[in-house]
């Protein structure tokens, strides 16, 4: 048995505004994977399988040896996640929330050992025709991999609400939903987690080096 997801459509509770209510294609395909109906997982993994894997990617990195790995984790994490999901969100956003917290933690988990570096793979890409300069390339990976670092020292709480913000473009009522808290909550935790990027990235000294080279 194969699941048609669009077949499968639900629609969401309305949101508290008034306004017409979504539309989630996942939701009824979700439901059945948590009842562990064997066809709906399959079919759940192989829809958002895709996407879980491209956001672990940008918070491990492309070239992390443990992508593949964190990627599966992520997947399984979720699929134990199903029962408890109350449609506050789409499953997507639901799917790829659990791939940035296990991206997350797989970090913290894996930071004592050998990673690979961004900053020195982007010295050697050769950029596309009208793309940025290799100097905005290895600038581009310097600050990503600030940002990354500064994101291991964080509260999981507010490293999770900069990933979903910054990484994946998730708006803040779209991250609240997901934690469960008050949209102010995630402003305030945004706020405090910028304040922390600004000072690292200000005080990185081969960020630094990098452009006064340029500049010099």
């Amino acid at each position: 048995m194969v699941w048609n997801v669009r077949k499968l459509a639900t629609d969401l509770p309305a949101p508290a505004d008034g306004a017409a209510p979504r539309t989630d294609e996942l939701l009824g395909l979700a439901r059945a994977a948590a009842a562990r109906e064997p066809a709906a997982v399959r079919t759940l993994v192989i829809e958002i399988g895709g996407s879980m894997l491209r956001t672990v990617r940008k918070v491990l990195g492309p070239h992390h040896p443990d992508v593949e790995d964190v990627s599966q984790e992520a997947v399984l994490a979720l699929l134990q996640a199903l029962p408890s999901f109350r449609a506050e969100c789409t499953v997507l956003h639901f799917a790829n929330r659990v791939a940035v917290m296990t991206a997350l933690a797989a970090r913290r988990r894996l930071r004592g050992r050998e990673r690979f570096d961004p900053l020195d793979a982007q010295v050697e890409a050769a950029p596309d025709e009208g793309g940025p300069s290799p100097f905005a390339e290895v600038v581009s990976a310097r600050r990503r991999g600030v940002v990354l670092e500064v994101l291991d020292k964080m509260p999981a709480a507010t490293a999770e609400a900069l990933a979903l913000h910054f990484v994946l473009g998730y708006t803040v009522d779209e991250i609240a939903a997901l934690a469960g808290v008050s949209p102010n909550t995630i402003w305030s935790r945004l706020r405090l987690g910028k304040q922390a990027l600004r000072r690292a990235l200000a005080n990185d000294v081969r960020l630094a080096e990098l452009l006064q080279g340029r500049d010099g």
